[in-house]
């Protein structure tokens, strides 16, 4: 279709107003003046899901199980559009913090689009790119918590359209920053003119109002800044007046007052009193009226631990001790540099941990520091949910175990790799495995292993789409995973009291005094209710739940057929939630056929130029 017979037509269609018609024809000729315009360009993975739903299913034999008081920490095989779709059901608003490493789309062989490399000369490469990362950006952005962040790390080749795909999704006033990590301090010297030494992270909150970020420890050379001590550790001095910006009287005038120095004591007071003589004020060397850096009640509460009186050039000053053991680091700033976050780092580790093997592991894994840091400011609580959905070599996971380790949380990791080249199978389980079970390195020394950590593996499976009956019954069966993921309980029990299970028709998981039910066919709800009623009245504390997850055709729970045990339970109806969470990830059943607008020709265009100008003289040529 060409846009000018377009426009011709749209000049000719009845009915319409003359400004509906201009609107028509200036969207015809518009194009996107600002933000990320692209081609979509479809996926063979997105075409899978409009005839399929996905559900993840646990491969039992690589569960790493050390003890139900640890984190459930999940690897997920298959290509990471099907694994998020799979968790809105299980995670939609509940992970904390997304960090991703997406492929860098340098035309190096690293990154296939619907099985092909992407090459240097593909005239889509950044259209094949953008639509690749933005359905993915998309659906991640419904699991984060409202007070989520995410992370994206990325080089110069696709680092402009990045900031546009989150900006777009996110939002421009949710970026938190765009960090510049030093990666290859001495530089990528196989280049032509600027060797490149560094990579970008984009830092974005879902919503900055209520997101927080942490501190980084001190750096060696900031800790010996503290080279002072007295009776309460070391310190370093600074000066209580303020300088810089908002730090003159006519700025904070709350924070301008006289203090009283006694010169035989060297104690200061904010009264008069007799024996302090000396009246200090906050004027600088050029007489500008200052602030001082507290209130003068705050003064009055700190200055036995945090003031020092010095004598500078012959005139008293009073200084601020800035403590180390009440230092709580440092904010993070936009541009890391430091060894520990180079490349060779993430290569020499996975040397370390796959010592017994002589061939190359990844190619360019993350340095487990830098993962270590972007988790230490992003992950505040000690119970958060990560999620890495291009998981690569694992880095991510170890870190996070790291992390816990270091301050007793029980963080959960989610990692999503595909099996290209059994990379999930053989580098991302492998590594996480071995860190958590302990491996000798390349040195032959045996390190310990993260124990307080279970790793459990799944794969993605689909169902029909389409939803008959028996697809429903198949994608309640299936989905019973998904449930556990959902719950986090995983414990299968084959009875419940005195009532023994049978799986066909109903399956039961338990923790401490949480029950997950699962039931298949509606003709043992009635044995059901039973069971539950008896384990509630032998629980004299009457704190047991149940979780009920039941199979029905619409979207009816069965709830008046548990009425009686409604207090203790939690009803859903299967498979109609999971078709609710996916609706609004899953792409149409059938894709949209939109004809392309070909360009003018010059002729055309001149054409209708007359047109413009003269229409009469075409309506006379008939």
């Amino acid at each position: 279709m060409k846009k000018i017979d377009l426009i011709h037509k749209l000049r000719q269609l009845q009915g319409i107003s003359d400004d509906e018609r201009a609107y028509l024809i200036n969207l015809v000729n518009t194009k996107k003046k600002y933000g990320l315009v692209w081609e979509d360009k479809p996926e063979d993975v997105e075409e899978q899901l409009r005839e399929n739903l996905p559900v993840l299913k646990e491969v039992k034999n690589r569960a790493i199980m050390n003890g139900e008081g640890f984190p459930n920490h999940l690897l997920i095989e298959g290509d990471n559009l099907h694994a998020l779709t799979a968790l809105t059901f299980t995670h939609e608003g509940k992970v904390d913090v997304i960090y991703i490493d997406p492929p860098y789309n340098t035309g190096n062989k690293s990154w296939r689009y619907n099985n092909d490399y992407v090459e240097k000369d593909d005239n889509y490469k950044h259209s094949k790119f953008v639509s690749f990362l933005y359905k993915r950006v998309k659906i991640a952005k419904r699991l984060l918590k409202d007070s989520g962040i995410i992370c994206c790390a990325i080089d110069d080749y696709e680092q402009h359209n990045v900031r546009h795909i989150f900006d777009e999704v996110f939002g421009e006033e949710n970026r938190l920053g765009s960090v510049t990590v030093v990666h290859n301090p001495g530089g990528r010297q196989d280049e032509r003119f600027f060797p490149t030494a560094h990579e970008y992270m984009f830092v974005y909150a879902k919503n900055q109002a209520v997101a927080e970020i942490g501190r980084l420890e001190l750096s060696e050379k900031k800790l010996k800044q503290f080279a002072q001590k007295d009776d309460l550790g070391n310190y370093k001095l600074r000066g209580f007046r303020r300088s810089g910006a908002n730090s003159r009287r006519i700025d904070r005038p709350k924070l301008w007052y006289p203090i009283y120095l006694n010169p035989l004591s060297l104690d200061l007071d904010i009264s008069i009193k007799p024996g302090y003589t000396i009246k200090l004020e906050p004027i600088d060397d050029d007489g500008v009226e200052r602030v001082w850096r507290w209130n003068p009640t705050t003064f009055m509460e700190k200055k036995s631990k945090y003031v020092e009186v010095k004598t500078i050039r012959g005139n008293y000053s009073i200084q601020v001790k800035e403590r180390e053991n009440d230092n709580e680091g440092e904010k993070p700033k936009t541009i890391w540099v430091d060894p520990k976050y180079s490349a060779v780092n993430g290569t020499a580790e996975l040397k370390n941990i796959f010592s017994d093997r002589k061939e190359k592991i990844f190619d360019f894994p993350k340095s487990p520091f830098l993962l270590f840091d972007v988790l230490k400011i992003c992950s505040l609580g000690s119970n958060d949910v990560i999620l890495d959905f291009f998981g690569g070599s694992g880095t991510t996971l170890q870190a996070l175990m790291t992390l816990n380790n270091e301050d007793g949380g029980v963080r959960q990791g989610i990692m999503v790799t595909n099996n290209e080249n059994n990379i999930c199978e053989e580098v991302t389980y492998e590594r996480n495995k071995r860190v958590i079970q302990g491996f000798s390195n390349s040195k032959g020394d045996r390190i310990a292993g993260l124990i307080n950590n279970n790793l459990r593996y799944y794969r993605c499976e689909f169902v029909g789409r389409e939803p008959s009956i028996k697809n429903k019954k198949e994608v309640t069966r299936l989905a019973t995973d998904l449930l556990c993921i959902k719950e986090d309980i995983y414990t299968e029990q084959r009875k419940i009291g005195d009532y023994q299970l049978n799986a066909t028709y109903v399956r039961c998981f338990q923790q401490d005094k949480i029950y997950l039910l699962v039931i298949y066919d509606e003709d043992v709800v009635e044995q059901i209710v039973e069971v539950i009623q008896s384990v509630v009245e032998a629980d004299t504390e009457r704190n047991t739940q149940f979780k009920v997850y039941v199979f029905s055709n619409g979207q009816y729970p069965y709830t008046e057929e548990f009425e009686e045990v409604l207090p203790y339970i939690t009803l859903c109806a299967l498979p109609d939630a999971i078709y609710k969470a996916y609706q609004n990830v899953l792409p149409k059943r059938q894709r949209q056929q939109v004809p392309e607008l070909e360009e003018s020709t010059a002729e055309e265009v001149e054409t209708s130029l007359q047109y413009e100008t003269n229409p009469n003289l075409f309506n006379q040529a008939g």
